[in-house]
């Protein structure tokens, strides 16, 4: 497999904009050691690899029934499955290697999150709440970013993780709009599809103000000074547009307005905390 369809089947950017996550967790624990920098980021791109390989293999089925995902390399037949598992297994005996440098505590975790990152495929087969589980499985970013500097969990960290485990829930609920009619022609529990457009952007919109506020205690614990709440004020703007542009006419042409905001998100947490620890 070359790089091009690689860098397609575990959708690379979208790798690049969740790193921060990760970074989060390094700051808030002011980690300041290279290695350990280097480390959490090979930990971070092996884990996204192994939950894009076994999302992409699992669903395959599903998304060659889809018109809008039908094209992608596995259901398309462009890429072999067992080419995908083996991706899968060595992104996750990276994530395991370098969780063992990192310390104790990140290697024991990190088969606990090879399960989350292997199963949460199979949640949207029986339940409405795996939007959650993705935040869940995202959540572990931040959360293992603080454990790899400090080799224990904290308050500050769990907030760290209850933020971003709302935010892509929300996020993801929005996502699922585009494809309510499909979810209920499959059964696929998505919180769309069970519960409607409607009652779901309310979720959505409760998701990101629990996230916000997250994001405030924790930077309360640490008193976090003027860059991160600057850089918390422009997520907080933008979480405001989002929630507006989705509730107003065309959805289609809402969702494209929805996600090009999204990518600024992570950029302005990772620049504001990282002025704070490194330059205040």
């Amino acid at each position: 497999m070359d790089f091009k369809k690689f860098s397609t089947l575990i959708m690379f950017e979208q790798t690049l904009f969740a790193l921060p996550f990760a970074y989060l967790g390094v700051l808030f624990a002011n980690g300041r050691h290279f290695s350990t920098w280097v480390l959490v980021t090979i930990a971070f791109v092996a884990a996204r690899t192994a939950g894009m390989s076994f999302n992409r293999v699992i669903d395959a089925e599903i998304d060659g029934k889809n018109p809008r995902t039908k094209d992608r390399l596995v259901p398309s037949g462009k890429v072999p499955k067992s080419e995908v598992w083996l991706i899968g297994m060595i992104a996750c005996l990276t994530l395991v290697g370098a969780s063992f440098f990192l310390n104790n505590l990140c290697f024991y975790l990190s088969f606990p999150a090879i399960i989350l990152l292997f199963t949460y495929s199979y949640f949207k087969r029986f339940s409405s709440s795996s939007h959650f589980y993705l935040g869940l499985v995202e959540a572990v970013a931040p959360i293992g970013g603080y454990i790899a500097v400090t080799g224990e969990i904290s308050l500050v960290s769990v907030l760290l993780g209850c933020a971003i485990l709302l935010w892509i829930a929300g996020l993801d609920i929005v996502y699922a709009v585009q494809d309510v009619d499909f979810d209920r022609k499959e059964s696929i529990y998505s919180f769309p599809s069970m519960f409607g457009q409607k009652a779901s952007l309310i979720v959505s919109e409760a998701c990101y103000v629990l996230s916000i506020c997250a994001m405030v205690t924790a930077g309360v614990i640490t008193r976090k000074s003027m860059p991160y709440w600057l850089a918390l004020a422009c997520v907080a703007l933008i979480f405001i547009y989002q929630q507006r542009v989705v509730k107003r006419g065309d959805i289609s042409l809402a969702l494209k307005k929805f996600f090009y905001a999204n990518l600024y998100v992570s950029p302005f947490l990772l620049l504001g905390t990282l002025i704070d620890v490194f330059l205040i």
